[in-house]
């Protein structure tokens, strides 16, 4: 089985275990945020600026590995043109049954973003990618494919997990891996992954995910640090995590 359909099977469980991101929004969120009361998240602590958005009303909207009925909810009660793109069929369907609950309308996707995204150039005006990367191999190829169907001046608003969370072992106190993170090429992280029940996981350098954005042609305009919410490296306040703000120019 490959890598990919390993984590959508594996995300379709958590989802039925309660996991924290596969929980759509009650119908009390989704009308506040039609009252200008909303918050989003990319990563797993701070919310996302409400100013890197700008004014949502009519946009095409693309939630790239977004899917779960939480994010994309919001958009649409800000007036976005929503489209949900993800692996999971779970997270799929629960972004359809909030669009049903609520009345508005939205084309959910499942796909996988390691493949070329089936959609014509210069579709969207903003991408959504909350922290996913660390599902995938390879995220250069994903930020090109971002960077094809975005039109110009459009938003790529994404968060990453980069390395920290790979090199410790699960209780955080100790360094036990080496970099890169790569169960495809390393059988004992395979392993370590399979008894924890994490997934297929990739570590990815900066290099990687920020000068991948670079190299695709994207202008980084803003980034921020966040914590993982929970364990040992956030009591120390150490951050795991980036959000990042880049544009098609």
């Amino acid at each position: 089985m490959k890598y990919q359909d390993i984590n959508a099977k594996t995300i379709d469980r958590w989802i039925d275990e309660g996991w924290e991101w596969g929980k759509p929004i009650p119908h009390e969120t989704f009308v506040k945020a039609q009252q200008g009361e909303w918050d989003i998240f990319l990563t797993p602590t701070k919310p996302v600026p409400h100013e890197w958005f700008g004014d949502l009303c009519g946009k095409k909207l693309l939630g790239l590995a977004s899917g779960g009925g939480q994010q994309m909810p919001i958009f649409a009660a800000l007036g976005a043109d929503c489209t949900v793109l993800d692996y999971s069929q779970k997270q799929i369907e629960s972004d359809r049954f909030v669009a049903e609950r609520e009345g508005y309308q939205i084309r959910a996707i499942r796909a996988d973003m390691t493949k070329p995204l089936p959609f014509e150039d210069e579709k969207f005006d903003v991408i959504f990618n909350p922290v996913s990367d660390c599902y995938v191999e390879e995220v250069k190829p994903i930020f090109r494919e971002c960077y094809r169907i975005l039109k110009r001046g459009g938003l790529f608003i994404c968060g990453v997990d980069h390395y920290l969370n790979h090199i410790v072992g699960e209780d955080e106190t100790h360094i036990v891996n080496k970099l890169p993170f790569n169960p495809l090429k390393n059988p004992e992280q395979m392993k370590e992954l399979m008894n924890g029940d994490f997934g297929v996981q990739f570590s990815h350098s900066l290099e990687e995910l920020i000068g991948g954005q670079l190299e695709a042609g994207f202008r980084l305009t803003d980034l921020y640090e966040d914590t993982n919410g929970e364990g040992y490296l956030h009591e120390l306040c150490i951050p795991t995590f980036l959000a990042m703000r880049s544009v098609k120019e």
